[in-house]
């Protein structure tokens, strides 16, 4: 069983008198770091000069630097602008500045568990990993909550990296949901694995392939659409709120017994080798070598692929619906 941690567990205290450098001013960026100034914390934020977010931290509040004043000015670290640029940034603008006893900090472990950053021994590296989009963490912190959080150690040189982590976490208020200790490599992998077979790949599949089905079958693209995608999000709620088996006690005997016996049938075994072979992908470092590559070459497969989405009919009749619902606000 894994360990959970609250507030009983972290102590802010040992954050306090450090400077805490959040590179990036995304959405997560943005969440974290104002929370963690809320929580008494001192905070700056290590930008492109000429980037967008410069001008929004500076009417945040906070102290805005390039990311190699922001490094040297700070004890840690926090890293939070896109995998795939954390490489390149780490090695001109963090590496160079990165003196021993300072603390290299994440919120996914992509880059440390695939070796495309290597820390120098001489640091503490963690994660701390909020378990949702930068708006809920903020808006739970508002409401005197937080979202549960993985916190991991990957180099703990000075003794007190764990704790280190853990008041990251408290200050984002996740100590007050629970925080799961793990490590880089499971929080990676499992996170690959359940965006591409379940969460983004598999939830989009079985959507696109549903609606598909029904509109070659002759009905309306606009029920296809409440059939399959619309309707997706009230099930998904139900099972959030009160787990799969509350889920079918919500919905009618007729919907539990069709899905109950040809749920199996449509994902069936050969799904589940499939999303086996996509796993085993993640754990032997291709998936992570072929993203790598592709965003190197301008990312020709993935526009393509995002283009066919956004020209896919069930995109345009879900404009409609959309709308219909009071959903799009450019409606």
């Amino acid at each position: 069983m894994v360990k959970i941690y609250y507030d009983k567990d972290a102590d802010l205290s040992i954050l306090k008198g450090k400077t805490i450098a959040v590179i990036g001013y995304g959405s997560q960026g943005n969440a974290q770091a104002n929370c963690m100034k809320d929580s008494g914390l001192k905070v700056i934020i290590g930008l492109r000069p000429e980037g967008k977010s410069w001008e929004k931290a500076m009417e945040d509040g906070f102290e805005v630097y390039s990311v190699p004043e922001a490094v040297a000015k700070s004890d840690v670290i926090h890293i939070l602008i896109p995998d795939t640029t954390q490489p390149a940034v780490y090695k001109k603008q963090i590496k160079p500045y990165l003196k021993p006893g300072k603390t290299l900090g994440f919120s996914h472990g992509f880059n440390i568990h695939f070796k495309t950053i290597i820390p120098p021994s001489s640091v503490d590296v963690v994660m701390v990993a909020p378990k949702g989009p930068g708006l809920s963490v903020r808006e739970l912190y508002l409401n005197k909550f937080g979202v549960p959080s993985l916190i991991a150690v990957q180099q703990d040189h000075s003794g007190k990296a764990k704790q280190t982590a853990l008041a990251m976490a408290k200050a984002l208020g996740s100590t007050k949901a629970g925080v799961i200790e793990t490590t880089f490599k499971d929080e990676t992998e499992s996170d690959l694995i359940g965006e591409q077979i379940v969460l983004v790949g598999g939830i989009m599949e079985l959507i696109r392939n549903g609606f598909e089905v029904l509109v070659s079958l002759g009905y309306p693209p606009e029920l296809a659409y409440f059939e399959a995608c619309n309707e997706s999000k009230l099930i998904i709620d139900q099972i959030y709120q009160n787990g799969i088996s509350g889920m079918l006690k919500a919905v009618s005997d007729t919907a539990k017994y069709g899905g109950l016996t040809v749920g199996p049938k449509i994902i069936d075994v050969h799904v589940r080798r499939n999303m086996e072979k996509a796993a085993k992908r993640v754990q032997n470092g291709r998936f992570a070598k072929e993203w790598l590559s592709e965003d190197k070459k301008g990312r020709p497969v993935f526009n393509a692929l995002m283009k066919q989405w956004q020209e896919h009919q069930i995109e345009k009749v879900g404009e409609l619906i959309r709308s219909m619902s009071g959903v799009d606000k450019k409606k």
